[in-house]
């Protein structure tokens, strides 16, 4: 009872009484980084608050120039509204009467006022973000086209969607999660477009996220919105690309942008929203459609080309005579379940080793990996050598797949389709697939079915995913957004 009271303590009119509990609170003197200015405005004492690193310090110095210069002859009785109506130069000013959204102000980077003898404060927004330029993706590189994108501030990249989209219907609406953190959640949607359930069931479900904090940002706040699941397959797609997050806009999907990451939440999505890529859509529709079935092809040696052909070694008579060549010459010292196994695990633990290894040394450890791991290992009979040759070629088909999510659920596949040959054999496989193919079939994103447009099956979103198809003729959005507005003419 008593926190909830201190929480909707309203502002005194005694900047002493404000000032004693402020520092309290926000730790001044034992936090070296949070400041507490005091200075005079004729004979009215002010105390400003701030956050070293977050303030803009040559604005700040600007404002407080001017205020000092004022005297006490040229301010009124009202002393808040004259300075807030006329004497700070500044355009982006609040009030705040409550000591709590004081404080969550401040702790964002902006610069509060404390007056004598008024019930209200001002609030600055003179932070400066320290956040990098915003530069390319990684994981979403492309040849041609805009080379920018999102960063970890969240109104930066509110500001690189607006620009692709100046519609005064394209709306950000921000929440708060975290009652330690106050992290910003802007759910964005175009008004006349989206669909309005969806947009409600997304803001239901932030505004119930109970927890202290979201440190890692996006992934918490999905795993709040789908709920607990053991289904390896992503619900939500990800994009770092401010283009590919207007185009989805555009079609009717609302999206999810989380401060302090630069990774944007798109839903609903379905499966075949995780295997398309940006360059597909800028080059011409043929070339488009080229890449598209390359990675088609690159997705689906990823999944198959191992189990298959672990299957057709344990059983040679199923290999045609023109295919004799699939089989294997030198089994090896030890099982081939057990060197696939042994090869999937070692795959993870070099793709690791690259992430975390210094840049200076990763040609090293690329090196290192390439001629111990899997030089030596096949001439002391580890592995097979036709083992090494399909893992690569099934690692290059997941580093293929545009999604990462995606690629690390096929891995876990794969894997489960490995194990249920070397166990069962052919029915394994079978039996292995059905079942993905069910979970797949009966998983629903946001009551979105997953294999949409293949089940149920949808013609003109079947042939929008197969083929790439020229944009003038693509007039209506997808029917999977229930949008409000189908066309887009």
């Amino acid at each position: 009872m008593t926190q909830v009271t201190e929480k909707r303590r309203p502002i005194s009119d005694n900047v002493d009484e404000n000032k004693e509990y402020l520092n309290d609170r926000l730790g001044v003197g034992t936090s070296f980084d949070i400041g507490a200015h005091e200075y005079f405005i004729g004979s009215t004492k002010v105390v400003m608050y701030y956050i070293n690193g977050f303030a803009d310090s040559h604005l700040v110095s600007n404002i407080m120039r001017d205020l000092n210069d004022l005297r006490s002859r040229d301010v009124h009785s009202n002393i808040f509204d004259y300075l807030f109506y006329k004497y700070i130069p500044y355009f982006q000013l609040e009030k705040v009467t409550k000591t709590d959204e004081f404080m969550d102000k401040l702790l964002v980077g902006q610069v509060g006022l404390i007056i004598d003898r008024s019930s209200e404060a001002i609030i600055m927004d003179t932070k400066i973000l320290p956040v990098r330029s915003p530069q390319e993706p990684d994981t979403e590189r492309i040849v041609r086209g805009a080379h920018d994108g999102f960063t970890e501030a969240l109104v930066i990249n509110t500001v690189l969607t607006r620009r692709r989209i100046r519609d005064e219907r394209l709306r950000f609406e921000i929440l708060q999660i975290g009652e330690r953190t106050k992290t910003d959640v802007a759910v964005a949607y175009l008004q006349d477009v989206a669909n309005p359930q969806i947009i409600d069931t997304l803001k239901e479900r932030l505004q119930n996220i109970q927890i202290d904090g979201i440190p890692m940002a996006e992934k918490t706040v999905e795993e709040f919105i789908i709920g607990k699941t053991l289904n390896p397959f992503p619900m939500v797609r990800y994009t770092e690309r401010p283009d590919v997050a207007a185009v989805h806009l555009l079609e009717g999907h609302v999206l999810i942008y989380v401060d302090n990451s630069p990774s944007v939440m798109i839903t609903p999505a379905t499966y075949f929203h995780h295997v398309q890529h940006a360059e597909e859509y800028r080059q011409t529709p043929v070339v488009g459609a080229y890449l598209r079935w390359v990675r088609f092809f690159g997705i689906f040696a990823s999944l198959f080309i191992l189990p298959i052909w672990l299957l057709l070694v344990m059983h040679p008579s199923m290999i045609p005579d023109s295919l004799h060549f699939l089989g294997i010459k030198n089994k090896g010292s030890i099982p081939l379940l057990a060197q696939f196994l042994l090869a999937e695990v070692g795959l993870d633990l070099m793709r690791m080793a690259a992430i975390h290894t210094p840049t200076p040394l990763s040609v090293a450890m690329g090196l290192l990996a390439a001629i111990l791991v899997g030089d030596v290992a096949i001439k002391v009979g580890l592995f097979a050598p036709e083992i090494i040759l399909y893992l690569a070629v099934a690692a290059i088909g997941m580093f293929a797949t545009p999604s990462y999510e995606l690629s690390l659920a096929n891995r876990l596949v794969r894997i489960f389709l490995i194990l249920m040959v070397g166990f069962f054999a052919t029915p394994g496989l079978m039996i292995g697939l059905t079942l993905v193919l069910i979970g797949l079939a009966t998983t629903r994103s946001l009551n979105t079915p997953y294999l949409w447009p293949f089940i149920p099956f949808n013609y003109k979103g079947f042939l929008d995913v197969m083929v790439r198809l020229a944009v003038p003729s693509k007039n209506n959005r997808p029917s999977i957004v229930r949008s409000q507005n189908s066309s887009r003419q």
